[in-house]
């Protein structure tokens, strides 16, 4: 062999197995974070709270996209407790947050925005996604074309008021491309579907049709102006508890959607 004619075997750095520490299984893609060990295979759990089982061989997982190899830790100190984000998955320290993907998640204005932000934010960085609002969906389809969703360039999209027979629910309509998913909530406005008993309130006002809504609950509660009232709104905000189900259900479908590996 002359000499220089050869390469050096890139060096598969070894880990230890700490409780927490998130990874990627590099041959099935499934990533989670560390939970335990049985029969001589790490446990991982997943965002959703799914476990799985792998062997610890070599160079067999991802660790901020580069190969590592897996070890059990020594004896050392009872495991951490462990937390949850605002969303309820399992809270992860030390994980930077990934570049963003190509993926998007766009919702209506900038209060979608900002709540979902609130709830799932520390997910969203995680998966490297990035939401982005629009300015109402009134021109959905022609942004859709613009967007050019793909299999590696998935779209999720979150409408306000999305029940049949909507104006709304007439816009998504015109959305026919498969890499893209638009969900839903049935509410006026996102305000509506944090729960009244988080903003202190017995319930949300009723508002009579043609009377724009946000100003309608303004007047009915006493309080200035919209910008005045939002931030009373997201400052009750702690948590996946204090909004409703059909908003945690869409969101999360998106999310879901615009993460799964391509080729699903």
């Amino acid at each position: 062999m002359l000499a220089g004619n050869w390469r050096r075997r890139k060096v598969v750095p070894e880990v230890d197995a700490e409780p927490d520490l998130v990874v990627e299984d590099a041959d099935s893609g499934f990533c989670g974070a560390v939970v335990g060990f049985e029969s001589g295979a790490v446990v991982l759990e997943d965002r959703h709270g799914r476990r799985r089982n792998f062997p610890l061989l070599p160079a067999a997982f991802l660790l901020d996209g580069q190969p590592v190899t897996l070890r059990r830790p020594g004896p050392a100190m009872a495991a951490p407790v462990r937390q949850r984000t605002a969303s309820g998955s399992v809270a992860v320290a030390g994980v930077r947050a990934q570049v963003a993907k190509a993926s998007r998640i766009w919702v209506e204005g900038i209060h979608d925005a900002a709540l979902v932000e609130r709830i799932w934010g520390d997910d969203l960085r995680i998966e490297g996604v990035v939401v982005e609002p629009l300015d109402g969906i009134d021109e959905l389809a022609a942004e859709v074309r613009n967007f050019g969703p793909g299999p590696g360039r998935r779209l999720g999209v979150l409408v306000d008021h999305l029940v049949p027979g909507s104006k709304e629910s007439r816009i998504v309509a015109a959305v026919t491309s498969p890499d893209v998913l638009v969900t839903g909530h049935p509410y006026v406005d996102v305000w509506q579907a944090v729960k009244p008993s988080a903003v202190g309130i017995p319930a949300w006002p009723v508002v009579p049709p043609g009377r724009p809504w946000k100003e309608g609950v303004c007047a009915a509660l006493g309080v200035a102006e919209p910008a005045q009232m939002w931030r009373r709104i997201l400052s009750r905000v702690d948590s996946f508890h204090d909004v409703e189900t059909p908003l945690i259900n869409a969101v999360e479908r998106l999310i879901d959607f615009v993460t799964l590996p391509t080729g699903s």
